[in-house]
Parts: structure tokens; C-alpha cells; sequence
């Protein structure tokens, strides 16, 4: 008599792990966004069905975080269930991308909301003048050079610049009240710049719940009817040869290498101040 043969089916159990860490930028030296959606891409073509995106940013540039929105919401409609969950910081831009997911997970103390838009430039006119250096521009338009740091702005310049604020501010307050499921004129109530705590962003229907990494780990195992313990597999963008040798944070890069002159001028959905 043969022996019948038993076979032990397989269960995925797998939940991938995605961090999106410090300013959201995609710069040829710093390509962020680039890491971020090579990641969401690699966990969907190993067949992971849920991700958890851990947050640990204060925002960065309206495209690359448009970008990561974007990704999400392709990974979603492939029937990938995506969890955010909120780290230290979760602010602006880091807000713009998470609402994409299906749920949002935050510690109680985590800093988040700065849902805004902010241009900041520098004027140094003044001590050029001071120092004997005198500028002549030759330019095709008008405005072409709306924001030299050798002008103050006029009149024109700013309400110019307070309408591609204005465009992209409400482009950003679209999508927290399409993604978290409320009226814009309610989420324009918060969303005028403030930061709040985790527990408060619960309260304005920001996140879903309160919890750890481990929660919004064992959150996406569940949306996915994922069955017994979650196994995590970090698919973690790798740091780049700078970061490697120097050790530097992704913070460090821009103050001290210089990077964030390249986005002087360009609309920021991030934590003012920074």
C-alpha cells in the first residue's frame, strides 16, 4: 500500500518594512523619492501583500513628496494593503505621503501636522552695497528673476508667489481630506501650519490609532488576512556613498554640504524653521 503524501501548504506571512527618514528630496546625490518607490516596486514584485511605511520625516519638496503619493497609491490599487506608521516626526510632506495609505498608525507623542506650503528666500542687497558689489541682470521676462537675493520683492513678485503657494497649498489639503476621508473646509481648520501631537492629530481624524511600529505592523498583517505572527522584511533604502563615509544624517547633508541652496526658492512642504 502506498503511503499517502502530505503536503505543507505555505503561508506568506511576510510584511515589508519601507523607513522614508529625514528631508524628502530627490536630488541626484540625495535621490530619496527614487529609493523610496524603487523599494515599494521591489516588495511588490516578491509578492508581499502588506508594507508598513515608517515616517520619520518633517517634510521636503512638493514633487518628490507627489512622487511617493503617487506610489502608494499604484501599490494599493495592485491590492497591497499599506499601513503609515509615525515615528519621531511626521510633519508636512511626511503627512502628504501617509495619507495615501490604507491606514495610519502614530505614537501619541510624535511631532506631526505643519500641513503648509513655505518659499523661503534670503536678501543680502544691503551688504553687497556695504561691500562695494553691484549687480545687472539681463533676463527675458519680467519675473525671471523673482527670487534674486540681490532685489526685494514687489508687489507683483509676491502676489505671484502667494498663488503657486496657494495652488500647491490646496493641492495638499485635497488629498489629506480625499485620503483621511474629510470635508476640506474641516481639514482646512488645522491645516493652517500648526504641529500637534499624535494624540491630537487621533482626534482630528489625521491617523487611526495610537501605537507602536509593532502595532501598525500587526495592523497591516490584519488588513491583509494575514494569518499568525507577521515575519517583517525591511526593504530599507540604502544610504548613499556620502552618508557612508561621513556618517552624516540626511539633515547634516543639507546644512553643512551646501544642499539646501540647491532648493532655495522651491516650494517646501516642510516644518518651518528647518
Amino acid at each position: 500500500m502506498m503511503k499517502k503524501l502530505k503536503y505543507k501548504i505555505f503561508k506568506d506571512n511576510r510584511v515589508a518594512l519601507i523607513k522614508l527618514e529625514g528631508i524628502i528630496i530627490d536630488a541626484s546625490n540625495l535621490p530619496v523619492a527614487t529609493k523610496v518607490i524603487k523599494a515599494f516596486e521591489d516588495a511588490k514584485d516578491q509578492g508581499i501583500k502588506a508594507i508598513v511605511l515608517r515616517v520619520n520625516s518633517p517634510g521636503g519638496t512638493v514633487g518628490a513628496s507627489q512622487e511617493i503619493l503617487s506610489e502608494i497609491k499604484k501599490i494599493r490599487e495592485e491590492g497591497i494593503k499599506v499601513v503609515a506608521s509615525f515615528g519621531d516626526v511626521a510633519a508636512s510632506g511626511g503627512v502628504y505621503v501617509s495619507v495615501g495609505a490604507d491606514k495610519i498608525v502614530s505614537n501619541s507623542g510624535t511631532v506631526t501636522g505643519s500641513i503648509g506650503v513655505i518659499i523661503k528666500t534670503s536678501v543680502i542687497k544691503d551688504l553687497y552695497q556695504k561691500i562695494g558689489i553691484d549687480h545687472e541682470v539681463i533676463k527675458s521676462g519680467q519675473y525671471k528673476d523673482i527670487l534674486s537675493n540681490t532685489k526685494y520683492l514687489s508687489d507683483d513678485d509676491k502676489r505671484i508667489l502667494q498663488d503657486l503657494i496657494d495652488s500647491t497649498y490646496n493641492q495638499f489639503v485635497q488629498e489629506v481630506a480625499d485620503g483621511r476621508k474629510l470635508d476640506v473646509e474641516t481639514v482646512k481648520q488645522f491645516a493652517d501650519g500648526r504641529i500637534f501631537s499624535g494624540l491630537q492629530a487621533k482626534e482630528l481624524g489625521l491617523v487611526d490609532e495610537i501605537g507602536s511600529l509593532d502595532d501598525a505592523v500587526k495592523l497591516a498583517a490584519k488588513l491583509a488576512n494575514i494569518e499568525g505572527k507577521p515575519k517583517i522584511v525591511e526593504f530599507t533604502p540604502k544610504k548613499n556613498l556620502i552618508q557612508k563615509v561621513t556618517g552624516a544624517s540626511m539633515n547634516d547633508l543639507l546644512n553643512n554640504f551646501g544642499i539646501s541652496s540647491i532648493y532655495s526658492g522651491v516650494p517646501l512642504w516642510i516644518m518651518p524653521g528647518l
